[in-house]
Order: C-alpha cells, then sequence, then structure tokens
C-alpha cells in the first residue's frame, strides 16, 4: 500500500518529472546522461525565517529555491541540465504544496532545467527546501574564482542591493517607512527579493571571456573578497560606478541607507565577473545580445588584499563585507 510521502510525491512531483532520466520517480536514483561535457554540481537551501518569511507565498519560496542554485551555474558557464529536490515540511497542506509544485514546475520548464528526484521528510522545525542543480560545460572550461588577475575590470549583472532592501520593506522597516505610498517601488524591491534573476542567458559569454567568476549571494564586497581570496589579488571598486535601481537610488539620495548596506545585505543573485582588458568590449556585446545589463565597477589589483570600496577618492570603511549565518 502506497505511504503518504509516496502519494504526495505521486501527486505533486511526479507531473514535474518529465525528463527521462527520472525514471518517473519510481526508483530511489535517476539517471543523467554524459554528453562529453563536464558536469557542474552546486547545492543550495532555503531556511524560512533565513531567506524566506514564514508569510511568503508558496510560489515565490518555489522560485527562489530553485533560481538561487541556477545563479550559481550561471556565474559557472553552466547550462542546466536538471536537479533533484529535498523537502522538509511540517505538514502537507494541499493550499501549500499545490501553488508550491506549480510555481516550481513553471520554472523548471522555463529554465530548461527539470526535476529528477528528491526526498521529502517531515520536521518539527522550520520549513526546509534543498535544491541540488547539475549544469552542463565544455570539458575544462567552468569559470572558477582563482582565475583573477591585476588589470582584470571588475562586472557585475542587473543591479545591487534590491533584495536587501526588499526584505527590510516587507518586514516594515526604515526603507518602508520611506517610500510611504510608493507601491510599485516597495513591490519591485520585495521583488527582487522573494523571486531572483538567475542570469542563465549569459552562462555562455561568462564561459567565453571571464577570468573568474561567482554570484552574489551574501553581498557584493564580501564575495568579491571571496573571490580575490582564492585568486590571490585585490580589487578597487568605485562606489560611484555600482548599478543601483531607481528605488534603491532615492533610499540612498535620502539617507534612508548607506553604501554599507547596498554592498553587504546579500541576496542579490548577479553574476560578479572578472573580464581582461582586451575582452571587455566584446563581453559587453555578448552581453547586450542577451538583454542582462552588465556594468564594470571597478579593477583587480596586484597583491593580496580585502578589496576596497572608495567614493570621490575616499576609502569607504565598511564595518561588515556581508551577511554571515554564523
Amino acid at each position: 500500500m502506497p505511504s503518504g510521502e509516496d502519494d504526495l510525491i505521486a501527486r505533486y512531483f511526479r507531473p514535474l518529472a518529465t525528463a527521462p532520466g527520472a525514471l518517473g520517480l519510481v526508483d530511489d536514483a535517476a539517471i543523467l546522461q554524459g554528453q562529453g561535457d563536464d558536469i557542474v554540481v552546486t547545492t543550495d537551501a532555503v531556511v524560512e525565517g533565513v531567506h524566506f518569511l514564514a508569510g511568503d507565498p508558496p510560489g515565490t519560496v518555489a522560485r527562489k529555491a530553485l533560481r538561487v542554485n541556477l545563479s550559481d551555474l550561471a556565474a559557472k558557464g553552466a547550462t542546466p541540465a536538471g536537479f533533484v529536490l529535498t523537502l522538509a515540511l511540517r505538514e502537507a497542506r494541499e493550499a501549500w504544496l499545490a501553488p508550491f509544485a506549480q510555481a516550481l514546475g513553471e520554472d523548471a520548464s522555463a529554465f530548461r532545467c527539470l526535476l529528477l528526484g528528491g526526498d521529502t521528510v517531515s520536521t518539527p522545525g522550520p520549513l526546509v527546501i534543498s535544491i541540488t542543480a547539475f549544469g552542463r560545460v565544455p570539458a575544462g572550461r567552468m569559470v572558477t574564482r582563482t582565475g583573477a588577475r591585476a588589470g582584470d575590470r571588475v562586472v557585475v549583472t542587473g543591479t545591487i542591493g534590491d533584495a536587501a532592501l526588499g526584505l527590510d520593506v516587507l518586514k516594515g522597516g526604515a526603507a518602508a517607512r520611506a517610500l510611504g505610498g510608493e507601491a510599485e517601488a516597495g513591490a519591485f524591491l520585495s521583488g527582487r527579493y522573494r523571486v531572483p534573476e538567475p542570469r542563465v542567458a549569459l552562462a555562455e559569454a561568462v564561459r567565453d571571456h571571464a577570468s573568474a567568476a561567482m554570484d552574489i549571494s551574501d553581498g557584493l564586497m564580501g564575495d568579491l573578497a571571496k573571490l580575490c581570496a582564492a585568486s590571490g589579488v585585490g580589487a578597487r571598486i568605485e562606489a560611484v560606478s555600482l548599478p543601483l535601481s531607481g528605488p534603491v537610488r532615492y533610499l540612498r539620495d535620502r539617507g534612508v541607507v548607506g553604501f554599507e548596506t547596498i554592498v553587504s545585505g546579500g541576496d542579490d543573485y548577479e553574476i560578479l565577473c572578472t573580464i581582461p582588458g582586451n575582452r571587455l568590449d566584446s563581453f559587453r556585446k555578448a552581453a547586450a545580445r542577451t538583454g542582462v545589463p552588465v556594468a564594470t565597477i571597478g579593477e583587480i589589483a596586484a597583491g593580496a588584499a580585502v578589496p576596497s570600496l572608495m567614493d570621490q577618492g575616499r576609502e569607504l570603511m565598511l564595518s561588515r563585507l556581508s551577511y554571515s549565518h554564523f
């Protein structure tokens, strides 16, 4: 007789598992067929109360859980190939599971990253969704954190700081009060926190041009520090060059938020990469063809050092570089 877990899987997740290697989710393993490429593997969990709020819509939770992993793959220059899902639930409620599975399936289809398998468990604690995603790159072509060299330009996609302020909006903090009746601005920021935009379309351009890359999950300056440490270099970032959305610029100009929150708040899920100067124009053109906005924000410097953030020739002293779980 099927268990409750079997029924849950069959009802909500078997319809998503259309990849042949998923075997209809009737086995305890899946097949990811080799095609002569390297397989890139990444895993991220999202935890209730840490990465999303308890009252967030289940559809946005599903999209964020998958997209933070797709963001990692894009920064490695990898094309999505599939994922496995571990879901820890306090209870199996139709009202939550149905929209969660629907949104997850929509994103899996849109990003061509199909469900291969996973596990469902019960927990007395917070809701946890853990995804391990697989991607493909031509053999030996994955972009690591270790290749940055002095003179390379530091480039980021999209805009920085939206998600950190979006969380503040959702919590009714200073950003929410300052925006007041600006409902559209508040919705934009909270949307950037709840549903990041993985730059999957830029993966090939990153692979062809970047000397080093990673995605920004914990904060721009902290993640840049990790990349610099891995490459044995430093970096100089110009605050005036940071790409900011209209709502973030509005809040900064009115003194509601400073540069430290913008560059260390986390949850941006944009690509941070270093591009040799002779490849920069080509990279910009490739990015333009994908529709992904990119901005050059600084330069890699010789010698291992913590990156500096400069504002009109003066270094801004930051009390923290990124969000930390511990």
